[in-house]
């Protein structure tokens, strides 16, 4: 009832101003969609199925975090099973698309608005959506097919395609997620790239948009395995800059990281330091941008571990469950205790909130590895949401038609980099919202299965620990 109120209220507003812009009129109305999609319902539906697998898997994401950890950065990954790419470069691909600006600027707009306790929020829904992650890549793997170019195809539209038997609702995922995938990972991430690049070193925007299109086709017009040789590389190398620029200001202020920890739990619960008390806001911050920046839920990206090798769909579903571990335990809290350390989310509430706290830090380099850290995420971004949005697209339509939504994806880059509308940035929003529900829906309908292969892995896990054991006591 309250979003029909919202929406009347539109119609009303543009006839008062005699307003009657179609775009003016778009705008309001995914505005509206926005407020109801990430509102708490949405939010409580994917923390809540986060947690209704935690429990229902037995805390797997603890209790086989070690090893998932180990299996995911082995020197020896499996080569002998079906698919297209590595455990290692299937994580790295999944990583890239979801270590963007939301690791940067989504941290401190969620420290800003919600006040410190909002990175335990962050923390907690990453928790949780590490099986969610987990259950997603299971389902994924367990229903992947191969196209007829030889390559593998698996994610939610397949699931809940085969799985769940419901192919409308795959429909509706794949559409959200093609169009997303020029939105959140495509025109935002490159205009959040041309955009730091102009600030920090006075590069024109048309520049950034040539070499960051040109770069752009170099990878993707090779399909899944140059994306994941490219990642498998890139990736690390981005993430380790961004980690070790911020353990430097940890460290060297060291004296600071227990009063800021401290500060992160106690505002959790109090709300008070920015929020005024409202302790809802400090929550929904928190698990909001959480949510955002490692995608557990969204359904994105169990289709990059559906190309992975692996004799079990459990197997790799626990390399993707480390890609939250990585994202938000690791990423994000660098960002999040920096900024609390920096103490100046109470004044300065804008984008520029981490670039300044490591500037304060770190002098005038820390606004340069700021500027580095997110031109480098956003590029990953856009590597790894090419992938997705393409298997999306070719889920609806024949394989053979690949090549043009990459083309056409390549394109988009350019005008991504020239060009910024608030409405691009909304409309990913919403596509990003609309695809999670079809993803959860499918998540809660197949926890069965998941469960059956989670018993598989660990029976064969305790197999290959005797079987080791046996060989060394031989």
């Amino acid at each position: 009832m309250t979003n029909l109120t919202n929406f009347q209220n539109i119609l009303v507003r543009h006839k008062i101003k005699g307003d009657f812009s179609p775009m003016n009129f778009i705008s309001n109305v995914v505005d509206t969609m926005n407020g109801f999609l990430w509102g708490p319902p949405l939010l409580i539906l994917i923390v809540g199925t986060g947690i209704y697998l935690t429990f229902r898997l037995a805390f797997l994401q603890v209790r086989l975090l070690p090893y998932s950890l180990k299996l995911a950065f082995s020197k020896h990954q499996d080569k002998s099973s079906e698919g297209d790419i590595s455990h290692f470069q299937a994580l790295m691909t999944a990583l890239a698309a979801t270590v963007g600006t939301g690791n940067i600027v989504g941290v401190a707009s969620a420290v800003a608005a919600g006040g410190p306790g909002a990175v335990f929020w962050m923390w907690l829904a990453a928790f949780f959506g590490m099986a969610t992650k987990y259950s997603e890549a299971v389902l994924a793997v367990r229903f992947r097919i191969k196209d007829k170019n030889g390559e593998m195809a698996g994610g939610p539209m397949y699931y809940l395609e085969h799985g769940l038997k419901q192919r409308w609702l795959g429909v509706l995922f794949a559409v959200f997620g093609a169009l997303a995938a020029f939105g959140i990972g495509n025109m935002v991430q490159a205009n959040s790239v041309s955009g730091v690049m102009n600030s920090t070193f006075s590069v024109p925007t048309w520049v950034t948009g040539v070499i960051a299109t040109v770069f752009t086709a170099l990878v993707i017009l090779g399909g899944i395995k140059s994306i994941g040789k490219v990642t498998s590389v890139f990736v690390p190398i981005m993430a380790l800059f961004y980690v070790i620029s911020g353990l430097i200001i940890l460290i060297g202020n060291f004296d600071l990281v227990p009063g800021a920890i401290g500060l992160i739990f106690s505002d959790a619960f109090t709300g008070q330091a920015v929020a005024g008390g409202a302790i809802g806001t400090v929550i929904r911050w928190g698990v909001a941008r959480g949510v955002f920046s490692n995608e557990a839920g969204l359904g994105s990206a169990p289709i990059a571990a559906a190309a992975a090798k692996t004799d079990m769909p459990a197997r790799q579903a626990l390399v993707s469950m480390t890609q939250v571990f990585i994202d938000t335990l690791v990423v994000c809290s660098i960002t999040g205790i920096t900024i609390v350390m920096g103490n100046m989310y109470s004044s300065e509430k804008n984008d520029a909130l981490t670039s300044m706290t490591f500037a304060h830090f770190l002098g005038p380099a820390g606004s340069s590895i700021v500027a580095i850290g997110l031109a480098l995420f956003a590029y990953s971004t856009i590597l790894g949401w090419s992938y997705y949005g393409e298997k999306c697209f070719t889920y609806l339509l024949d394989a053979k038609y690949a090549i043009f939504y990459r083309v056409i994806f390549v394109i988009a880059v350019f005008f991504g980099a020239i060009f910024k509308d608030d409405l691009v940035w909304a409309l990913a929003d919403m596509l990003n919202g609309l695809m999670a529900i079809p993803n959860l829906i499918g998540l809660l309908g197949l926890t069965g299965i998941v469960i059956y292969e989670s018993k598989q892995i660990l029976a064969k896990i305790k197999a290959e620990k005797q079987e080791k054991q046996n060989s060394l006591s031989v």
